[in-house]
């Protein structure tokens, strides 16, 4: 999405400041949180008048904690706000458990109003279960990306570290946050401004919407190898389908003999190794994020029959996907997990 930047600058009076309203869900990541409140404050400083407010809400109590533990003080509870306010969801482990009746209810009762939400980390799940990412461009954090795509097929879910698509908002958590609230500093009072909070913030490298989430694969693997990179690439394009490794090589231009070879020299493993981890690690995913049933999940990653699937299974991580998904929580409640 492409914002306007309004003709201001960093030292304009405003009349009204822009305000935000944080719907804290249980176990929210700190980090998500911290990367998007911080560039208001600093845009406040640096501008010497106060262009942005905020407020913490919350369902119920006075304070909500996050999955480091650290409590903050909730401002307001689910009621109505201002109609020109902002809503980030911020969301964090277990999301699934956290997106409650109740915040859903009020994030459909405000959008119905024109608010702009938007989701931080898997505060998207929270944003897409009431249904407001449909047909809309987003993101969530790539752990979280196969889960997504199974629940939320109406959504156009991208690798980008953050999306606005009209007045929905989303990233993939970590830092991701500092990159969306540079972009809205930016459009609301220039680029200059935005430029100087990045550089109080010590964050030197702004990227857009247009930068993806993940490291590309030979950063992720250690290795600058084109074909090895290619054949991955292809790997994780198709986990449903798997593909052999004599149409692996033959789509690099080489022997299937060489493929091997490639694989032993930079990941000490064969192809078909290194794709069966790839496509149990999907399974590992479904069986923690969705509530699919343990026979779709075998099909979902290429599995022909549920007992080849609970074999490697347990060959790979010492349990059976029956136990992994039993060690999640209570029955109908799987939690979407999230590592930062």
């Amino acid at each position: 999405m492409t914002l306007a930047p309004r003709k201001a600058t960093q030292t304009e009076k405003t009349s009204s400041a822009r305000r935000f309203v944080f719907l804290l869900l249980d176990r929210f990541t700190m980090l998500s949180f911290a990367g998007a409140i911080e560039p208001l404050r600093v845009a406040n400083r640096v501008a010497g008048t106060e262009l942005y407010r905020w407020v913490l809400a919350g369902e119920r109590g006075d304070s909500a904690t996050c999955s480091n533990g650290a409590a903050f003080k909730l401002d307001i509870g689910l009621e109505e706000i201002e109609r020109d306010d902002v809503i980030l969801v911020c969301g964090g482990i277990d999301v699934q458990k956290a997106t409650t009746k109740g915040v859903l209810n009020w994030l459909r009762r405000e959008a119905r109003r024109g608010i702009t939400i938007g989701g931080l980390c898997t505060g998207a799940y929270a944003v897409a279960k009431a249904g407001l990412l449909d047909g809309k461009k987003a993101t969530i954090h790539w752990e979280n990306q196969d889960g997504f795509l199974e629940e939320f097929e109406s959504v156009k879910l991208t690798k980008s570290v953050f999306v606005m698509d009209g007045n929905r908002w989303s990233t993939a958590g970590g830092t991701s946050s500092i990159d969306l609230m540079l972009k809205v500093i930016a459009a609301d009072h220039g680029e200059d401004l935005a430029n100087t909070v990045a550089d109080q913030l010590i964050y030197s490298a702004i990227r857009t919407d247009q930068d993806t989430q993940r490291l590309s694969i030979p950063t992720r693997i250690g290795v600058r190898h084109p074909k090895l990179s290619q054949v991955i690439q292809m790997m994780e394009g198709n986990i449903e389908d798997p593909m052999s490794p004599a149409d692996l090589a033959e789509e690099v231009g080489m022997s299937t003999r060489q493929l091997e070879r490639l694989f032993r020299r930079y990941l000490n493993r064969s192809p078909k190794r290194y794709y069966m981890e790839l496509r149990l690690q999907k399974a590992r995913n479904l069986l923690m994020q969705t509530d699919m049933s343990v026979i779709n999940v075998a099909l979902a990653c290429g599995f022909a029959s549920p007992s080849h699937f609970s074999k490697c299974y347990r060959s790979h991580y010492n349990t059976t996907p029956y136990r992994e998904r039993g060690t999640q929580g209570m029955p109908g409640v799987v939690p979407v997990r999230l590592s930062i």
